[in-house]
């Protein structure tokens, strides 16, 4: 028997691996489950974009291999995005690296700053790849905790009185998941402050920013924020991309340096034809992003109904691709999502999925389209 690294003792399979699969097994049964818990848009990219990729895909020089660092084309149209909607100036050669996805940028910044023992600020609840990725690389994670009277937001003075030696990251996310709450330019001050007296790096994970939000904000708009921190961007929930796997790492030209030379040693590249379609992606006119929203609109009202059907409370503000639900005082949150998928076969993120902060809570999601939200919530009529 071959050993498993030790790197694994304390890493489970994500919950929606297992949760998924059994999902399957009941409607490989016969039932007709509706997944109301995945954030996976369900509407298709910008046109635009999709014949990008199309056209590129004929040329059979796209089908070589890309450099590291993408395209200048499309390091260019992160600048020109980031700074119409963001209004925060980036040098394309030098302080913007596009990724395979975020997701493998929380692995790429981890890799490039976390020794075993350094410690790494996670919020919670919060995603809960933020600390899968710490103990891979044997760093500890240190839970800070968000609360339904601070609007999810971080408590600066309980921060402060964690130990706080070793910390060498701390994640935030905002507007955040699970939660749905958004940050104000007051508390990216603070958060700004209080990282750099403890020389920690900062990095918000930004890729709901422009869904059902009237103020996107950056963290790197901020004074000061380019010293220490960085920001990660996607297509995956912006422009319905998820399946492209293509994002973004923002900063400090030297930091960005540093994430290169983890990332050259992963991959090798990303293919032309997904550049072409991500720039197509980026350039996209606000009417698509409106009619978007307009959608994800329309969809809130309903889940708001179903969630309030399920007996539970919830402020009705929209931000972000969920609504986040307080069920019934005394209920167990995976215990309450699974009576719901066997009595009303509708599947429902469980809130403690996300870390003991999210216990009591459900996670809704908008990637359902309305004829079938409008079919759950006759369920439950």
């Amino acid at each position: 028997m071959i050993k498993l690294a030790k790197r694994l003792d304390n890493v489970q399979e994500y919950y929606f691996s297992k949760k998924l699969r059994e999902v399957q097994m009941l409607i490989e049964q016969g039932q007709e489950i509706l997944n109301l818990g995945i954030g996976s848009p369900d509407l298709p990219p910008p046109p635009e974009a999709v014949e990008a990729l199309h056209v590129c895909s004929s040329d059979l020089k796209g089908h070589r291999y890309q450099s590291y660092k993408g395209i200048p084309e499309l390091r260019s149209a992160i600048a020109d995005f980031y700074k119409k909607q963001f209004e925060v100036s980036l040098d394309p050669s030098a302080e913007i690296l596009p990724l395979m996805g975020s997701k493998e940028g929380i692995m790429h910044i981890s890799m490039t700053y976390l020794n075993p023992g350094d410690k790494v600020l996670i919020p919670n609840p919060g995603y809960p790849t933020y600390s899968s990725v710490t103990k891979l690389l044997q760093a500890e994670t240190i839970s800070y905790d968000l609360k339904a009277e601070n609007n999810w937001l971080p408590d600066i003075e309980a921060l402060e009185k964690l130990d706080l030696n070793q910390v060498k990251i701390m994640w935030i996310n905002y507007p955040n998941m699970p939660t749905g709450a958004v940050a104000n330019r007051s508390i990216f001050e603070k958060l700004i402050a209080f990282t750099k007296k403890h020389s920690i790096m900062l990095v918000n994970d930004n890729p709901y920013s422009l869904i059902l939000n009237e103020t996107p904000l950056s963290l790197l708009s901020l004074p000061g924020a380019m010293h220490h921190c960085l920001e990660l961007n996607s297509l995956s929930k912006s422009f319905n991309m998820s399946g492209w796997r293509v994002g973004m790492v923002l900063g400090q030209a030297n930091h960005i340096s540093n994430i290169l030379r983890v990332k050259s040693n992963m991959d090798s590249g990303m293919f032309l034809g997904i550049q072409k379609g991500a720039i197509k992606a980026l350039q996209t006119n606000q009417t698509w992003i409106d009619a978007l929203n307009q959608e994800y609109s329309d969809r809130h009202k309903i889940l708001c109904e179903i969630a309030e059907k399920l007996d539970c409370t919830l402020k009705k503000e929209k931000s972000g691709m969920f609504l986040w639900a307080r069920i019934p005082l005394g209920e167990n949150a995976i215990e309450f999502s699974d009576k719901i998928l066997s009595k009303h076969k509708l599947f429902i993120t469980p809130g403690s999925v996300f870390g003991t902060g999210g216990e009591g809570y459900l996670r809704f999601s908008l990637c359902t389209p309305i004829p079938l939200l409008q079919k759950a919530l006759d369920r439950l009529l």
